[in-house]
């Protein structure tokens, strides 16, 4: 089937690598969890003739509650908007963190199509439904307190997360994650985790296709199901995980991790703020 997964943190050509097609998701532009910098370094040194934005890439949600746009999140959506216009189709499928773009089906906006659901066809012949996922889960659709009280405990996790590492880092270890800590030792979470890719597979059967290609559970999947393919691309808060399609219809994960940036490129970024501050 072509299973694989790669990391790419030692990437950093000058020439960036061109793929059939990437699937990335929850994103979460608009919230301090969202490693934006990290999906800008990705798409710097990614191409693809077909760009999907599987769900929950600018979190609706968040910013409803309380402004946060920093400059590298409007950098994101430059970044993807300049692809389309050099010829990438970007095709966007909203999640339930960006579900006010469900009033635009249909519609365009830069370039960037707005639909429910897509299918892609691999270039050997293989057919994906292509959606969030968020349909499928029970709690999101039939407990919208109890979907908004997750979200709060994620961010919570989050928040966490971030102050831990900070000692880690000092201390030389890598980076640890209480939420994903959490999804790997709680049965709940895990008989979750599983009952949601046994749905999408047996939706992706109701459709007459080959596999399903998701999001919206940040945990990154690529797996056989029975006759299906489920495929997860992950997310950008923690694991910074996206979903490509090569030339001869290999699916593959790709794990990023953001390259160190050089002594005299930070002596340089500090110098042009200080000019900026001082202007």
């Amino acid at each position: 089937m072509g299973h694989g997964q790669c990391d790419d943190s030692a990437a950093g050509q000058s020439n960036p690598r061109r793929y059939r097609a990437l699937f990335i998701s929850d994103v979460h532009l608009g919230t301090k969890g969202c490693q934006a910098e990290a999906l800008l370094d990705f798409l710097r040194d990614h191409d693809a003739d077909t760009i999907y934005l599987v769900g929950d890439i600018v979190d609706g949600w968040r910013l409803g509650t309380s402004w946060y746009w920093p400059q590298a999140h409007n950098d994101v959506v430059q970044k993807l908007l300049r692809k389309a216009r050099k010829g990438a189709r970007i095709i966007y499928l909203p999640g339930n963190h960006d579900e006010f773009l469900r009033d635009f089906y249909g519609t365009h906006f830069g370039g960037i199509e707005v639909c429910e659901t897509a299918i892609h066809e691999t270039a050997d012949g293989r057919r994906f439904l292509v959606i969030h996922g968020d349909f499928f889960d029970v709690v999101v659709t039939n407990a919208r307190w109890l979907a908004y009280l997750g979200d709060w405990a994620y961010v919570t996790a989050l928040w966490v997360s971030r102050h831990v590492n900070v000692v880690r880092r000092r201390l030389g270890l890598t980076y640890w994650s209480l939420s994903a800590w959490a999804k790997s030792r709680v049965k709940n979470a895990v008989n979750y985790i599983g009952r949601f890719e046994e749905t999408l597979a047996a939706e992706a059967g109701k459709h007459g296709v080959d596999g399903v290609i998701c999001g919206h559970i940040h945990s990154a999947a690529l797996r056989d199901i029975g006759d299906f393919t489920y495929i997860n691309s992950g997310d950008w808060v923690e694991s910074c995980t996206a979903v490509a399609e090569h030339a001869d219809g290999r699916m593959e994960i790709i794990v990023w991790r953001v390259r160190p940036v050089p002594a005299a490129r930070r002596a340089l970024i500090r110098a042009a703020a200080d000019l900026s501050n001082a202007a």
